[in-house]
């Protein structure tokens, strides 16, 4: 398979730079992954597609307030410091900018000093490790000088932060938010709990891997990124159970639904886990555990495309998709959503195509 098999034209306009006043009046359209068949609803609808008895399954990973701006010492000179991963002894690797300038060696002042820090070694991919200085707390001290690090393609600044979680964020670690869950209410979830849909929680850390194109022209070359991923003993068994009793496992995200997938046994059976993942869900890949997928739409060509794709197969995805365009939804992280069922529910009125 090639990378441009995966390839879809996307007008600018269409990709969303704010959220929506209220997080589920985000449309919603459904496609029935054997048939192709769609239909235009609104977020809110949700519970219509749901049964008592299916399983919800969300990332309840929180974003790190991981963009720190400060200047250079003694040189008064800008920086901009990226966290990704913690590696221990308050030290960090980080993206850096202007990389030209900060060396092993430099020392960087943000916040007037509240925190500070140093560069110790340039890694080979251009990452730095940097050892941070401070008192107190340092999640504490990046809740009050860090911004959001939101992705490339949003150019708007972000009034409020907290839009930029999920409403059930707890884990904080990623770098990235896992968008399909924006579009949830506390409300919306009671609602979909006391209809007798089990709902319950996995880990995975975004990692900045996430927005990285895919360069190659066969898609079996790329290089997948990886990321930590944690299932509780709780959510296992709230997962087996559902299998057991012919209930639907439904996930929300693709990080969801990676996580799931590289820790599920061969016979879809779950257990507690915890660890790295770098698994590529292409077409061709048969799922263990997943039957259904809430997901937002993805850039084209992404190795998310490329995912829905083998669960819905690529010519269904490329049509909806066309037709998400046609109907001027909005794409990427604070856009619409797609509901990827295993059959479309007999819906007495679905909401009108387009609301432009």
């Amino acid at each position: 398979m090639k990378t441009s098999d995966f390839y879809f034209d996307l007008p600018e306009e269409l990709i969303a730079q704010t959220p929506l006043e209220k997080r589920d009046t985000s449309r919603l359209l459904v496609l029935d992954r054997e048939s192709g068949q769609t239909a235009h609803m609104h977020f809110f609808d949700l519970p219509k597609l749901l049964r008592p008895g299916d399983c919800l399954v969300l990332n309840d990973s929180r974003v790190l307030p991981a963009r720190l701006l400060g200047h250079r010492i003694p040189s008064g000179g800008a920086a901009e410091v990226l966290l990704l991963v913690d590696r221990g002894e308050k030290v960090w690797e980080c993206l850096v900018r202007p990389g030209r300038k900060v060396r092993t060696g430099t020392r960087l002042s943000f916040g007037d000093g509240l925190l500070t820090a140093e560069v110790v070694e340039v890694l080979d991919n251009g990452n730095r490790l940097i050892r941070f200085e401070y008192e107190g707390i340092f999640l504490e001290l990046l809740e009050q000088l860090g911004k959001m690090p939101l992705p490339p393609y949003i150019k708007e600044e972000l009034n409020d932060p907290e839009r930029y979680q999920t409403v059930y964020s707890k884990e904080v670690g990623s770098a990235a938010a896992p968008t399909a869950g924006l579009h949830f209410t506390k409300e919306l979830l009671h609602e979909i709990e006391a209809m007798g849909v089990r709902i319950c929680y996995v880990t995975l850390h975004v990692g900045l891997g996430t927005f990285r194109p895919v360069k190659e022209d066969d898609i079996l070359d790329h290089e997948m990124h990886s990321e930590y991923c944690m299932i509780s003993a709780e959510t296992a068994e709230t997962i087996n159970r559902t299998k057991r009793e012919g209930g639907r496992v439904i996930c929300v995200g693709t990080t969801s639904c990676r996580t799931i997938e590289s820790w599920a046994a061969p016979d879809g059976t779950m257990q507690e886990s915890a660890g790295w993942t770098n698994i590529f869900i292409y077409p061709g890949y048969r799922f263990k555990v997943l039957d259904c997928l809430i997901t937002n739409f993805h850039l084209p060509e992404s190795t998310l495309v490329m995912l829905v794709s083998a669960l819905a197969g690529r010519e269904h995805i490329l049509n909806a998709y066309r037709e998400a365009v046609e109907q001027r939804y909005r794409f990427f992280s604070f856009g619409d959503a797609m509901f990827i069922t295993d059959q479309m529910p007999a819906l007495e009125e679905t909401q009108p195509k387009s609301d432009a």
